[in-house]
């Protein structure tokens, strides 16, 4: 009996720690929603993109970002986003890039099933929640070339 309870309790705990991830509608290469309902916060976004340890962008990717010494040349820079893409296309990118490119290296920011070689902190987990999401494409967008100024 106490044998069964220790399981009940051990997966009971797993499914609290798991997300429930805000459902959203991808339509012509993008996610026009916010996942959130409100407008994400660009200087929140900008600290995620620069953090290495949460958001590790500048680990693949460069960008408008004197201050930070080692930036990635994996991926496209991130200066003029906002002039490249709009909001719904970089949302989806950052969701799930596979659905733009199956053979991406990017990982996917707000996914939680079907990853492979996850480490055991980050089981049924996203890396980033919803609003940080949000930030982060409130700061892409501000990013425009300079012609576009």
């Amino acid at each position: 009996m106490w044998r069964l309870l220790g399981l009940l309790a051990v997966l009971v705990s797993f499914d609290a720690s798991a997300q429930t991830l805000v459902p959203y509608r991808i339509e012509n290469g993008a996610i026009t929603q916010s996942l959130t309902g409100v407008k994400g916060d660009a200087a929140k976004g900008r600290a995620i993109v620069v953090e290495r340890q949460k958001g590790l962008c500048l680990l693949c990717h460069s960008g408008p970002f004197p201050e930070e010494r080692f930036q990635g040349d994996l991926a496209p820079s991130l200066a003029g986003t906002g002039s490249r893409m709009s909001e719904g296309e970089i949302r989806l990118r950052m969701v799930d890039s596979t659905k733009v490119n199956e053979k991406t290296i990017m990982p996917p920011y707000y996914r939680s099933e079907g990853l492979e070689r996850v480490a055991a902190n980050y089981k049924a987990k996203t890396l980033l929640n919803a609003q940080e999401i949000e930030d982060v494409i409130a700061f892409l967008v501000s990013l425009k070339d300079d012609t576009q100024k």
